[in-house]
């Protein structure tokens, strides 16, 4: 009889013994990122600022942004608002937004919480920002494209940028 053609029942249990003590070893070694949570908007209400100087003028106030009136009609004013939106518990940590408002149009939209806890949420913001920032200021509202492969961050950024507009009443 030849050597390979033999039948070898104990080896077999062995080598498959080993094999799935090893994957389970490698399973359980594995770490989850954090610990998931609900992605929901928070109770608390926006924060809503705004600041008006005279045509020709401007002003500038604690958190909200100055405007000057350079094209327009003498005795009119420009107005500028900025309304910062509900902080958004995501996955990987908060995002919330702050929008500036003037003269009905979105003009300004800054990211003031977002996930930065590790390089790989860095990395992830630092294209993810930026992209999500041009889409709302040309979109004019909250329906935004997400940004693939931050898809929570996306998420957390519109519903905030959406908490933001409704008090700014746009």
């Amino acid at each position: 009889m030849h050597a390979l053609k033999k039948n070898r029942p104990l080896r077999r249990i062995v080598l498959a013994s080993a094999a799935t003590v090893s994957g389970m070893v490698l399973l359980l070694s594995l770490k989850p990122h954090t610990a998931p949570t609900l992605a929901t908007a928070d109770t608390k209400s926006p924060s809503v600022s705004s600041s008006s100087a005279p045509s020709g003028g401007s002003s500038a106030s604690g958190g909200s942004s100055g405007s000057s009136g350079g094209g327009s009609a003498p005795g009119t004013k420009s107005v500028s608002k900025t309304v910062t939106g509900a902080t958004v518990q995501t996955r990987w940590g908060p995002v919330q937004v702050r929008v500036t408002i003037k003269s009905g149009k979105l003009t300004d939209v800054t990211a003031v919480q977002y996930p930065q806890d590790n390089p790989r949420d860095q990395e992830i913001n630092s294209y993810a920002l930026p992209q999500l920032r041009r889409e709302a200021l040309a979109a004019q509202s909250a329906q935004i494209d997400m940004v693939s492969g931050a898809t929570y961050t996306s998420t957390g950024y519109q519903q905030s940028l959406q908490s933001a507009l409704d008090s700014a009443g746009l």
